[in-house]
């Protein structure tokens, strides 16, 4: 008896990966959600708590710029 991590469900409609998912260069995705890095926050240097939340702000603001958080 053969038992496969990866198969597809009864009535094709679904896949199912219980293994390892390999893309290789160049594959195509489609439907699939597309992420940019964000940009990089410097490590903070903040001396008070003031300057801390502005870092802590920025970073916030570069991870939805990127849409990897929601907008409000």
């Amino acid at each position: 008896m053969y038992n496969a991590k990866n198969y597809q469900a009864q009535g094709g409609d679904e896949w199912v990966i219980g293994g390892k998912l390999t893309i290789k260069e160049g594959a195509e995705i489609e439907g699939f959600p597309s992420f940019s890095p964000a940009e990089n926050q410097s490590d903070s240097t903040a001396e008070d708590i003031s300057a801390l939340v502005t870092d802590f702000n920025f970073l916030l603001q570069k991870l939805r710029t990127a849409g990897l958080m929601k907008e409000e």
